[in-house]
């Protein structure tokens, strides 16, 4: 069985209120053998934390740009005190989900922006990667990374130009792909994950957002009742499988090469994983 990690899924949310625990042990019995959980908001930090100590798996702390209409500095500051106590966790690994977000409407750009760039000053101050939501923002995030350059990270979702990417990777950053990319329409962001360096590349689900094809129902669909199109961090081989066809590479070979990225990308990742595939099958057992 092929090895993967989930860079980018949020367990603690409300859609996987039903099933939670059974979504992770069917995203392990899929070869999914660890996850990343972002924190998106100080309600959400103790949670991610919990259930990555439960799972075996690793968190992130942070400030959502969607999230950032109801926060401020109280909240920043919290997240100071949060990161200065949890630096020792092993399984803290980066500052996130950070960034901007100027595809929803209605937010406020330069408090997402002094946001953003309070948070990549704790990163530095931490020593910690950053997890970067990026949606229609690409180049005022490059802006701020310049001006305070981090630890490297995940640009997550990634769907910004070629030139952006290229700016991205020589920051030091992996670009995240996920379920976005298995749609046949998505050309360019098709065509950047078959053509990018394999050593940027790095997979995600975004759970329970962003469903691949095989799982997108339309709004009339979903007016109508039908099953609802939650995404979970088990369709990351069947994500995988449709990247490697891209690149006309075995699911192997590329299993391996995002996880060594995934290593690069989140350092702290070392600590938590076997030093070779072979170790990951302890992680995957049922009993684990």
């Amino acid at each position: 069985m092929n090895v993967w990690i989930d860079t980018h899924c949020h367990l603690d949310a409300a859609e996987f209120a039903p099933d939670r625990e059974a979504a992770r042990a069917a995203a392990r019995a899929a070869g999914v053998a660890h996850c990343v959980i972002p924190g998106v908001a100080p309600s959400n930090w103790a949670a991610v934390r919990t259930l990555a100590h439960a799972w075996g798996d690793s968190y992130a702390l942070g400030i959502h740009p969607l999230c950032t209409p109801e926060a401020g500095e109280g909240d920043i500051e919290a997240l100071q005190a949060a990161l200065a106590q949890r630096v020792g966790d092993a399984r803290l690994v980066a500052v996130g989900e950070i960034g901007l977000d100027y595809f929803v409407a209605g937010l406020d750009g330069p408090h997402q922006e002094r946001l953003l760039r309070a948070q990549l000053r704790l990163a530095r101050r931490f020593d910690l990667p950053v997890l970067v939501h990026v949606r229609k923002s690409c180049d005022r995030v490059l802006k701020a990374l310049r001006e305070l350059p981090v630890a490297g990270g995940i640009a997550h979702a990634f769907n910004g130009s070629l030139q952006q990417a290229q700016a991205f990777i020589a920051m030091g950053f992996k670009l995240g792909f996920g379920g976005a990319l298995t749609f046949e329409r998505a050309l360019h962001l098709r065509r950047l994950a078959a053509e990018l360096p394999l050593d940027a590349l790095v997979l995600e689900t975004d759970a329970p957002d962003i469903p691949p094809q095989w799982l997108y129902r339309d709004r009339a669909e979903r007016a109508q009742g039908g099953p609802q199109s939650r995404n979970s961090p088990a369709e990351l081989p069947r994500i995988a499988q449709a990247l490697a066809r891209l690149r006309g590479m075995r699911a192997q070979e590329l299993a391996l090469a995002t996880t060594r990225n995934a290593r690069a990308a989140l350092p702290r990742l070392d600590v938590l994983l076997p030093p070779n595939g072979a170790g990951f099958q302890a992680i995957l057992a049922p009993d684990h």
